[in-house]
């Protein structure tokens, strides 16, 4: 009975190790890893609300960079950049006027009394030299002479006053009246670019070649602001993601070329290892020994070139494997 126990217990031995074989034998090799198809989508919005007036887009279509996408009514920011734009050309005229002093038909009429006063002055000036010699010869009182005198004087000074005032007609506004004027100018300039900002955001372009992956909104709905229009999914956005296990994820790093296989592929996808997982997954349960090591498994990433990405769709399975 000892014997044949002994014998039974050899023959389970070697039937378990036979069936141990076997399995191994159908395990995939440490250079091929099970993985899927992960897109990181964009989503396009406008920092500002408002109805959807134009969807230039369709799900599937493929569309170049800066190729227009959405736009939204804009009514209320186009009158506010026109009135923002109206607004610094007063500005600048006002600033203008200050730099040039006073307009030249201004400047015009003050010449023309700067020269009646000259022609007055000269003529009072001959009629003092006359009333002087009539004085000495005793022909004229004291009185008329100081007449004389005095009306010299006053149309000399009058000379003075107007030659002054167009002087002061050619300079330009004070400094401080200057400086002022060139912040309202700054300031109508900001409200301008700010109001142009705004009417920019009303519309959408693509940021770069792409997928559009969906529309989330239909024409005429209202959108809030920050509210997606359209999910783009450009193809440097396409990557794979496979776990590997921790005997080998050691040999792997950043750069390393994979080969990518998937059902109804026309041939294999090139892509370069770009992310290696610093953290195990999936280990049930989480005890670091030499038994239960082998089945930690590391999250590896990677990315094929953007001529291949469009050949692979996010949530496809993929079969992964070092080139």
């Amino acid at each position: 009975m000892i014997r044949l126990r002994f014998l039974s217990a050899r023959l389970l031995a070697c039937a378990t190790a036979g069936a141990l074989a076997l399995a191994g034998c159908g395990r995939e090799p440490n250079d091929r890893w099970q993985g899927y198809v992960e897109g990181e989508f964009v989503y396009l919005a406008s920092s500002q609300s408002g109805t959807l007036e134009q969807l230039s887009v369709q799900r599937g279509q493929t569309v170049a960079a800066a190729a227009p996408v959405f736009a939204l009514e804009s009514v209320n920011e186009t009158a506010a950049l026109q009135q923002a734009q109206q607004q610094l050309a007063a500005a600048r005229a006002q600033l203008t006027d200050i730099l040039s002093g006073k307009r030249p038909p201004e400047v015009n009429v003050t010449k023309a009394q700067l020269a009646q006063a000259s022609a007055n002055a000269r003529k009072a000036a001959l009629q003092l030299t006359r009333d002087e010699a009539q004085f000495r010869a005793g022909g004229i009182p004291k009185g008329q002479l100081d007449d004389s005198r005095a009306q010299a004087d006053s149309t000399a000074a009058q000379v003075r006053e107007l030659t002054n005032q167009v002087a002061v007609a050619n300079l330009p506004g004070r400094s401080q009246q200057i400086v002022a004027q060139q912040a309202q100018v700054s300031a109508a300039q900001a409200a301008v670019d700010q109001a142009q900002w705004k009417l920019d955001q009303k519309r959408g372009a693509a940021p770069s070649a792409g997928l559009v992956h969906d529309t989330l909104y239909r024409l005429g709905e209202w959108v809030q602001a920050g509210n997606p229009i359209v999910q783009m999914l450009p193809p440097q956005n396409v990557k794979v993601r496979f776990f590997v296990q921790e005997s080998v994820v050691g040999t792997l790093s950043t750069g390393r070329a994979v080969v990518i296989r998937c059902d109804g592929c026309t041939g294999d996808v090139s892509a370069k290892i770009t992310f290696i997982s610093n953290q195990a997954e999936y280990t049930p349960p989480v005890i670091y020994s030499n038994e239960t090591r082998a089945k930690l498994v590391f999250m590896v990433e990677a990315h094929p070139s953007v001529a291949d990405a469009p050949k692979l769709r996010p949530g496809q399975p993929v079969q992964v494997r070092l080139q």
